[in-house]
This record gives C-alpha cells, sequence and structure tokens, in this order.
C-alpha cells in the first residue's frame, strides 16, 4: 500500500507528538504504515508513506526519485544565484547536486498557509521551483539560504511521478 499526504506546516513525519508539534496519527489512522522518507515539520507538500519496507527504502533512498518543491523566497534571484544552484553548492557537509532551478509565478493550486507567510513590504519575495536528486536534512532551503535567497516557505510537490496535486493540506489518498 502506498499513501500520498498532503502534510501541513508545523506537522512531523513521524506518527507520535513531539511537545507542541502533533504527529501524523491526527490525520492517518492506518496500521502499519510508515514515512519513506521525512518532510521538515516547518514545510509542506507531499508525503509518502508505505507498508512495503523495499518500497520504504526506494523511496527514501538518495537518488532514487527526484523530488520537486516550491519555494517562495526572499529576495530576487539573480542569474549568478540560479547558476549556482543549476552547478551545485559546496554546503558544511559537502557539494550538493547541481539542482533544476527556475523562477516560477505564484502557483495557482497554492493553499493558504496557517500561519501565514509573513513578508515584509519593502523586501521583494519570488517563487523557485527545484528539482533535487539528493535528500539531505534541510537541503532547499540551505542551499538557497548559501545563495543569499532565504526560504520563506517551502512546498514539495512531488517525488518522481507521484504529486500532491488535488489534495488539500491534512488529506490523503492510496496511490
Amino acid at each position: 500500500m502506498l499513501i500520498a499526504f498532503n502534510k501541513p506546516m508545523n506537522v512531523l513525519s513521524q506518527f507520535t507528538d513531539e511537545g507542541k508539534w502533533p504527529g501524523l496519527k491526527r490525520w492517518i489512522d492506518l496500521p502499519g504504515v510508515y514515512a519513506a522518507g521525512r518532510l521538515d515539520r516547518d514545510s509542506e507538500g507531499l508525503l509518502l508513506l508505505t507498508d512495503d519496507g523495499r518500497q520504504q527504502a526506494r523511496i527514501a533512498a538518495p537518488g532514487g526519485h527526484p523530488k520537486t518543491y516550491f519555494a517562495l523566497v526572499e529576495g530576487t534571484p539573480d542569474p549568478a544565484a540560479l547558476r549556482a544552484l543549476r552547478e551545485g553548492v559546496t554546503l558544511k557537509d559537502g557539494p550538493t547536486r547541481p539542482a533544476g532551478v527556475e523562477t516560477v509565478p505564484a502557483p495557482d493550486w497554492l493553499w493558504p498557509r496557517d500561519p501565514p507567510v509573513r513578508l515584509r513590504k519593502t523586501v521583494p519575495d519570488a517563487w523557485l521551483r527545484l528539482t533535487l536528486t539528493e535528500g539531505r536534512n534541510r537541503q532547499v532551503r540551505r542551499m538557497c539560504a548559501h545563495v543569499g535567497l532565504p526560504v520563506l516557505r517551502l512546498i514539495r510537490w512531488s517525488v518522481g511521478a507521484w504529486t500532491v496535486e488535488g489534495l488539500a493540506p491534512g488529506e490523503w489518498r492510496r496511490m
């Protein structure tokens, strides 16, 4: 069994609650399924869950499936920043693989976030679509910060061919 879940902001990618952060059990009441990979508490979007250990390992494996994200960043991406992301940047844990990156308009499928993003009227922002072939801890946020574009909102749209399309935050479906 494979489940696609649209993980809301401030929800953990585990079934147990931790402190003030809720876990997945508040939304998914299916025994024997586990997250195939992780999505940070402060990130939103597609989280895959499965009851098949081999499938879980294949999905979570570095380089196993490209992952596409939409990131609202503070600032205006210039060609040098985009080129650096496309070529790969060197973070504290080593160089990243090249990423697919492009500036895009705000997604028309975007749902409201709770809490809303606090934008500063004097600082521009922009949306990026990024596709990564590795999955380091907080990688999109760290890569964008490295090129001077702090992430204000991060949504995982897809893992391989699976997408979050049609799912509101907190909804799930069997794939």
